[in-house]
């Protein structure tokens, strides 16, 4: 699945241009669309940058589902931006925890319950911590997939401990490897969602399908060559999609909140 980064245009705008042409460029190798997740720069967006790319992806689908991140700091907020992620007819949304280091395993099973009962639209949990400062343990997760609804697991925490012990849990709740220089180490693993998908989703593809040590040195290099494990990773994806002309070069940085990672 391919979190998609976030075009704009040189008025901070979300360009629908580059958007159509981005998933022009990867629809036939993916098997969902993940608009606004924290590679298209989700915690940081304005409300009308956010919206504007959830519709754009979902206009320009070619019928895959459009799962819409939401990374908000608190659940009233990732509430709002669910429902308006319905309306705008989006299939899924994927969700992080309220944002703090001082938010507790409890309140992360209370947030999840809430949003389900706030939402017609399954949710897929995204367990990370650049973004909300904390993450889910195994035994919350747990939890919260015992939940209706929970239509996946965006395991993102980077410990491979972690992943494994879920994927062999027999929850029935697929769980999905955030970091693709983790696959070869977390077998059992349902799919992946990594910022690679945005420029070589076949490569993606041949890594699950094969996750062993050979390839996975070989992506392990290719995300290194485009710098997918730094801290501004999805700018130089936008740089290098500019660079093969996939969008165009609208890399000015958004209206929104700062750098949240």
């Amino acid at each position: 699945m391919v979190p998609l980064i976030t075009p704009y245009d040189e008025h901070g705008r979300v360009s629908e241009k580059s958007t159509a042409s981005l998933i022009e460029y990867v629809h036939a190798d993916v098997s969902a669309l993940m608009p606004v997740l924290s590679s298209g720069e989700g915690w940081r967006l304005t409300d009308q940058q956010w919206s504007d790319m959830v519709a754009f992806t979902v206009a320009h689908s070619h019928g895959l589902p459009v799962i819409a991140g939401v990374q908000a700091a608190d659940t009233p907020s990732v509430l709002h931006r669910a429902r308006t992620a319905e309306a705008l007819g989006a299939d899924m949304v994927a969700a992080t925890t309220p944002f703090g280091a001082g938010v507790g395993q409890d309140e992360m099973v209370a947030h999840y319950r809430a949003l389900r009962g706030g939402t017609r639209l399954p949710i897929v949990v995204y367990n990370e911590e650049p973004v909300s400062r904390n993450r889910a343990s195994l035994v919350t997760l747990l939890r919260i997939c015992g939940l209706p609804g929970i239509a996946a697991v965006k395991e993102s925490s980077g410990v491979p401990e972690l992943t494994r012990a879920l994927a062999a849990a027999g929850t029935g709740v697929p769980v999905l490897q955030g970091w693709e220089d983790k696959v070869a180490s977390t077998p059992g693993v349902d799919g992946l969602v990594g910022p690679l998908a945005n420029l070589e989703p076949g490569m993606c593809n041949a890594l699950l399908a094969d996750p062993g040590e050979p390839l996975q040195r070989i992506v392990d290099a290719v995300c290194e060559l485009f710098g997918l494990f730094r801290d501004d990773w999805y700018l130089r994806v936008k740089r290098e999609l500019a660079r093969r002309g996939v969008i165009e070069d609208e890399c000015a940085p958004p209206g929104g909140q700062e750098d949240g990672s």
